[in-house]
């Protein structure tokens, strides 16, 4: 599985350093599910929680629109999606969402003899090729955005996701914003009616497609294009710069955002700035407002809680942002505010 040798890596490394780990205290087993852009660091959490706490974790990398059906079905503890519910979404379900970590999402490419991360893209000539407009890696607009690259005359193979995805959503959201042609035919969605391609299921999916097949691009949320070292492309930003992925420019992104904005339905795409990635996202978990099982909803509270506080140094070595203190004294509010018990009972004090 992706990101295994970058998770066992630092466990090891981090039971070294924190000399083991406490005697377990709590036994709670809880149960989520949803989008694979951040299943890598969930996983890391997780084992590392788990082991502190003895909190058993269990979570389902299914896609951001599985996990949305599971939480409005009552069929998990928290779902988790990269495609943030508007507020109406929330209050017909009676639910709060709240952002963990932010990332990117980049074109993985399989192009023979293109250097690493040298590929430039621009955000309409990547709508053209997922539109299956443009067909061939020597196409004449590909040419003149990279005039010393020896470009192939190989077929493009896109590669998509199957399901209702998060990282779809952001990927799509992208699009509509930067290409009209794409905007009026498909749209900003989870789950798009592909024109041209082959599909695959999550984000690793993706990584495997693209790596066994000559000719290809997909996309992906960065820690899993780093992890895999398959190629990828440069992208030009809102303000007309060529930017390469990672921390520092998914960041940038988020600069200057109202995040106490309520319900926190925030976007980062085709952010301004001139060292901003364009295709940047949050991530959030769903939760009821009101909770049937508050010792189990208390203990998802004290897991993230934790995840604020102690896991951001495990979250940045696999190249996500971590929230701003800021943000988390407000994600800290919604909580008091919204969160009670079935006796009315206020879950986070």
């Amino acid at each position: 599985m992706l990101m295994r040798s970058t998770l066992m890596v630092l466990a090891v490394a981090l039971c070294l350093i924190t000399g083991g780990v406490p005697q377990a205290r709590a036994g709670i087993v809880i149960h989520g599910a949803g989008g694979t852009f951040p299943y890598p660091i969930y996983a890391w959490w997780a084992l590392r929680y788990g082991r502190q706490s003895g909190t058993k974790i269990l979570y389902d990398a299914i896609g951001s629109g599985g996990g949305i059906e599971r939480i409005e079905s009552r069929a998990v503890d928290f779902g988790a999606s990269d495609a943030p519910l508007t507020p109406a979404e929330l209050q017909k379900y009676g639910l709060i969402q709240f952002p963990t970590v932010l990332g990117g999402v980049v074109p993985a490419i399989n192009v023979p003899g293109v250097p690493f991360g040298q590929l430039k893209l621009t955000g309409p000539v990547l709508a053209e090729i997922f539109l299956g407009r443009i067909t061939r890696w020597n196409d004449p607009m590909l040419r003149v955005l990279n005039p010393t690259m020896d470009l192939p005359d190989l077929p493009i193979t896109v590669v998509h996701r199957t399901k209702g995805s998060g990282t779809t959503w952001i990927f799509t959201n992208y699009l509509s914003k930067v290409s009209p042609a794409w905007r009026r035919s498909l749209g900003n969605h989870k789950l798009i009616d592909w024109p041209v391609g082959v599909a695959a299921i999550g984000n690793g999916g993706i990584i495997d497609k693209v790596n066994a097949t000559s000719g290809a691009i997909g996309y992906c949320e960065y820690s899993y294009a780093v992890e895999s070292h398959v190629n990828y492309a440069m992208m030009q930003n809102h303000d007309g710069v060529f930017v390469k992925p990672g921390r520092a420019n998914f960041q940038a992104a988020a600069d200057g955002v109202d995040w106490s904005r309520k319900d926190a339905d925030i976007v980062l795409t085709d952010k301004p700035g001139p060292t901003t990635w364009p295709i940047a996202g949050a991530t959030f978990i769903l939760m009821y407002k009101q909770q049937a099982h508050p010792e189990v909803a208390r203990e998802i509270l004290r897991f993230f809680d934790w995840c604020y506080r102690e896991g951001g140094l495990y979250a940045e070595l696999i190249d996500y942002v971590t929230l701003s203190d800021d943000l988390v004294n407000n994600i800290h509010q919604t909580w008091r505010d919204n969160l009670i018990g079935t006796d009315g009972e206020l879950l986070w004090k």
